[in-house]
């Protein structure tokens, strides 16, 4: 029964992103010519469903054994406090602290090459939608999504007052890597754009934009870029399997292994 539950809510999580971003990316297109089932999007789908059938409760059993884990580091009577905030002042203060530490997270994804040989499977994308967001390695998942929770986890915010934070930033991500591009002036380097995350995903490597919803970490340490128009090539330089075992497998093996996938 649970299984055909799961099976049941992926089925509806995927029709739901369909009749919401595929419209919008017909409408408002970053690339007009793309077509929606571009180029290894099957591979994508693989990953989506991989996330939602297999990965999703292995996080989330991860996750709930860290916060475990970190829950004497203060005192209890500050974690009382901190969760005793207003949900909105809270909810301000989760954004602001989790984005500094995924900036610089994400930042060192791109610079240390064991984290990297995980985080280029994201990043293998050769062209963006809204599928290809689903595109991430389950330990690179565990390591984005533990330090994003990790000021709630140590600071003791109500996670229940949180649940919309957490549900805006599954759709903000979603939406970002989507094929499309609004024009809304300068809030773009308050809220951020889809714009700003396909820069990231240009095809060189430290291209910049690694803040997850706001843009004011780039432009506060100087990685901020945006030009007027899309980048002419996604994608990485490493050669990569395009099978999802082989882009599971291919980060925990020696190079030398990996190259044969």
């Amino acid at each position: 029964m649970y299984y055909l539950q799961l099976l049941g809510a992926t089925g509806a999580s995927l029709l739901f992103l369909a009749l919401v971003f595929v419209p919008m990316e017909r409408v408002f297109p970053a690339k007009p010519d793309q077509p929606i089932f571009r180029k290894h999007w099957f591979l994508d789908l693989c990953f989506f469903l991989g996330q939602y059938l297999l990965w999703s409760s292995a996080v989330l059993a991860l996750l709930l054994y860290f916060r475990d884990a970190l829950d004497g580091w203060l005192p209890a009577s500050f974690r009382a406090m901190v969760g005793r905030q207003a949900w909105w002042l809270q909810s301000l203060e989760v954004i602001i602290f989790s984005d500094f530490l995924i900036y610089w997270a994400h930042r060192l994804q791109h610079n240390v090459d064991f984290l990297w040989r995980f985080h280029k499977v994201h990043h293998s994308v050769e062209q963006l939608d809204w599928l290809a967001a689903h595109r991430e390695h389950p330990l690179d998942t565990v390591y984005t999504v533990g330090i994003i929770n990790l000021p709630a986890f140590v600071l003791g915010y109500d996670l229940e007052a949180l649940s919309m934070v957490v549900a805006f930033r599954g759709i903000w991500a979603i939406y970002i890597h989507s094929n499309v591009r609004l024009n809304i002036g300068f809030l773009k380097m308050i809220i951020g754009a889809p714009e700003l995350h396909h820069w990231h995903h240009d095809f060189e490597r430290d291209r910049g934009n690694y803040a997850n919803i706001s843009p004011l970490m780039d432009i506060l340490f100087g990685t901020y870029t945006c030009p007027p128009e899309e980048p002419d090539r996604l994608g990485i330089a490493e050669k990569t399997p395009q099978t999802y075992i082989g882009q599971l497998l291919e980060p925990l093996l020696p190079t030398s292994w990996s190259k044969k996938l």
